[in-house]
């Protein structure tokens, strides 16, 4: 049977003549940024900037964990300044589970090369207006 090797280990384990493999990628250490939203009612078109990621940064999931429920009218899409939805489209959030998110072509990106300003956009509706709020966790890896 053939041996085939993914994206991240065909140049690193692939070759005889083994390379660094990118340290981005291949036994990378995942770093957090953690934005908590305090449900204040935001309106509709909102956003709410939730940190930044370094130049070099590479996205590799986030996790929406939330202790009531968004709502079933207001949606909540991840992403950066300039691409509101790169980690996770317009959606309602309705469950208070922590549910994991991430685009498959955001994940398999190059790295970026200047720093980005994470963002969540309120779309659709307001966020409700209570004591609850949403913790936004989002892993990335870098070179340093």
């Amino acid at each position: 049977m053939a041996n085939h090797f993914s994206r991240e280990t065909a140049q690193s384990l692939g070759t005889s003549n083994y390379a660094k493999s990118d340290g981005r990628h291949y036994q990378s250490k995942l770093k957090r940024i953690r934005a908590t939203i305090d449900y204040d009612g935001q309106a509709d078109g909102d956003t709410v900037t939730l940190g930044k990621l370094p130049p070099g940064a590479c996205f590799s999931h986030g996790i929406i964990t939330a202790s009531a429920t968004f709502g079933a009218a207001a949606t909540l899409a991840i992403g950066v300044v300039g691409d509101a939805t790169a980690f996770r489209a317009a959606a309602t959030h309705t469950v208070t589970t922590p549910t994991m998110f991430g685009i498959a072509a955001d994940v398999a990106a190059d790295p970026f090369t200047e720093e980005k300003t994470l963002i969540a956009s309120i779309a659709a509706a307001a966020a409700p207006n209570s004591a609850d709020f949403l913790v936004i966790d989002i892993f990335y890896s870098d070179a340093v």
